[in-house]
C-alpha cells in the first residue's frame, strides 16, 4: 500500500506524509496502544487526553453495553429520557459550586459553539442586545468548527477557512491582566462571555491565579458570563473534578468533555449556573440548539461509569501519583541537550524544546521529534515549541520508565538527524 492509497482522509496531516504502518492503531488496552506495524507503543496522551483511566476500562463498556441493548438510541430534541436526567443529576453533584442545570453536546468543540449562543442570547434576554463579544485567550484552543475555531487563540488557519472573527477578541492571560483591562474599558459594555481554559490545551499553559482574580472583578463590574472552558482540564486531570473547584466565586458555565466518558463517546456537556437557567425561565425562551448525538443513552451510560469508576479508583490520589511521577520524569529528561522548561500543572504538561541555536523548535522540528518518539515506543503530543505529556491517571513507576526511555531515545535520534541544527 502506498501511502496516498488510504480511503480515510487523516485529520491534520499531508495525507502524502502519512505513514500507514506506523500510525494506524489496532488495538489498544491499558496505556499501551497496538499499530499495524506490530509495534505496542505507551501512550502517554490519554488518547486525546480522554482516556483518563486508560483504555478497556470494562466497567464503562459494560455500561455502554447495557444501554446499546435495553435504548439504543433516544432523542433529545423537544424531549427527555431517564438516563439523561441521571447523567445530568450525577454531573451537577461534581464541582464544588452550585450550577442549575446541564446542556448535552457531542464535542469540546460543538459545546463551545453552543456557550456562545448561549452568552449572546442571555444577554438579549436581559435587556442588553450589544452585548456580542465574546473574549478568548491568546493561544487557547477551543475546537475546530466554524465558531471555536474562531474562538481559538492559536494560529488554526482562522483566515483561509473564512472563520468569522468580527465579535471574537483575544487577550493575554500572562501581563497581570492588562489586555484584558484595556479592552474593558474600551469595550466592555460589549462582551456577552468570556471563555477561559484553565491551562490551555495548546501548550498547556497555566492561567495565573491574579488573571483570575481580575476577571472576576471584571465580571462583578461588567456582568459578562465567565466560562470555563475545561474539556481538556475536568474529570481529573489537573486535581479534582473541575480546575475551577478552586476558584474563589463559579462560572457562570463550565464545557466538559474527554474525560467525561473516558474517550468512549461522542459526547459534551454544559453545566449552566442558575443565573442563566433562572432567565431563560423567568422570560420564557427557547434556547435553539441541538444535536442528533448528543446526550444519547449510551453516552450518558458512559458518564455514569465513568464518574463511578473515578470515585472507586479514589481519582485524586491517582492524579496527585501521575503529577509527581511527571515532575520527576521532566526533571530526568531537562538534563538531555534541546530540552527546556516545563509547562502546566497536575497531569497536563508541556515540556519545551530548543534548538543548537537556542530559539524554541519550529513547528515541524517539533513534529519531527515527536515522530522519532513515536518510533521509540511512545506516543506524546506536539505543542508549540515543544512536547506535551498527558498520561492516564492510571501510570505506574514501570510506565514512567518506559516513557523516558522512548523520549531520550527519539530526542537522541532526532539530534543525530539534524533536527535541532
Amino acid at each position: 500500500m502506498t501511502r496516498t492509497s488510504l480511503p480515510l482522509w487523516v485529520p491534520l496531516v499531508e495525507q502524502r506524509d502519512f505513514n500507514p504502518d506506523t500510525h494506524t492503531a489496532v488495538a489498544a488496552d491499558g496505556v499501551h496502544v497496538t499499530f499495524r506495524d506490530g509495534q505496542r507503543r505507551l501512550c502517554a496522551k490519554s488518547g486525546l487526553w480522554n482516556a483518563n483511566l486508560g483504555f478497556g476500562n470494562r466497567a464503562i463498556a459494560k455500561a455502554v453495553a447495557a444501554a446499546l441493548e435495553s435504548a439504543s438510541y433516544l432523542p433529545l430534541f423537544r424531549s427527555a429520557h431517564t438516563h439523561a436526567i441521571e447523567a445530568a443529576e450525577a454531573l451537577l453533584e461534581l464541582p464544588a459550586h452550585p450550577f442549575g442545570k446541564v446542556i448535552f453536546s457531542t464535542s469540546g468543540s460543538a459545546a463551545n459553539d453552543a456557550v456562545m449562543k448561549l452568552a449572546r442570547q442571555y444577554c438579549i434576554l436581559i435587556g442588553e442586545p450589544e452585548r456580542k463579544l465574546i473574549v478568548g485567550l491568546k493561544g487557547s484552543y477551543h475546537g475546530l468548527t466554524y465558531g471555536s475555531q474562531g474562538l481559538s487563540g492559536d494560529d488554526l488557519g482562522q483566515p483561509l477557512y473564512g472563520v468569522d472573527t468580527r465579535n471574537i477578541r483575544h487577550v493575554r492571560f500572562d501581563d497581570g491582566g492588562a489586555e484584558l483591562e484595556n479592552l474593558m474599558r474600551r469595550e466592555g459594555y460589549r462582551v456577552a462571555a468570556v471563555v477561559v481554559e484553565p491551562v490551555l490545551g495548546s501548550g498547556a499553559e497555566a492561567v495565573p491565579a491574579d488573571f483570575i482574580t481580575a476577571l472576576l472583578a471584571h465580571r462583578e463590574g461588567q456582568g459578562f458570563l465567565l466560562v470555563a472552558d475545561e474539556v481538556a482540564t475536568g474529570f481529573g486531570r489537573i486535581h479534582s473534578w473541575f480546575v475551577t473547584d478552586e476558584w474563589p466565586e463559579a462560572p457562570d458555565v463550565i464545557v466538559t468533555s474527554k474525560g467525561l466518558t473516558n474517550g468512549t463517546s461522542a459526547c459534551a456537556a454544559l453545566l449552566v449556573g442558575t443565573k442563566v437557567t433562572e432567565t431563560f425561565d423567568h422570560t420564557g425562551a427557547v434556547f435553539v440548539h441541538g444535536e442528533t448525538q448528543a446526550g444519547t443513552p449510551a453516552a450518558c451510560a458512559a458518564i455514569l461509569a465513568t464518574i463511578g469508576e473515578m470515585a472507586w479508583v479514589g481519582h485524586e490520589r491517582l492524579t496527585r501519583n501521575v503529577s509527581v511521577g511527571l515532575y520527576e520524569l521532566i526533571r530526568d529528561l531537562q538534563g538531555i541537550d534541546g530540552v527546556g522548561e516545563s509547562t502546566g500543572r497536575g497531569c497536563m504538561r508541556g515540556l519545551k524544546l530548543y534548538s543548537d541555536t537556542g530559539v524554541p523548535l519550529h513547528a515541524r522540528a517539533t513534529l519531527a521529534v515527536v515522530n522519532r518518539i513515536h518510533g521509540a515506543g511512545a506516543i506524546v503530543q506536539p505543542g508549540p515549541g515543544r512536547i506535551q505529556l498527558l498520561p492516564a491517571l492510571t501510570y505506574m513507576e514501570e510506565d514512567f520508565q518506559e516513557l523516558h526511555a522512548a523520549i531520550a531515545q527519539g530526542i537522541r535520534e532526532a539530534r543525530r538527524d539534524g533536527v535541532f541544527a
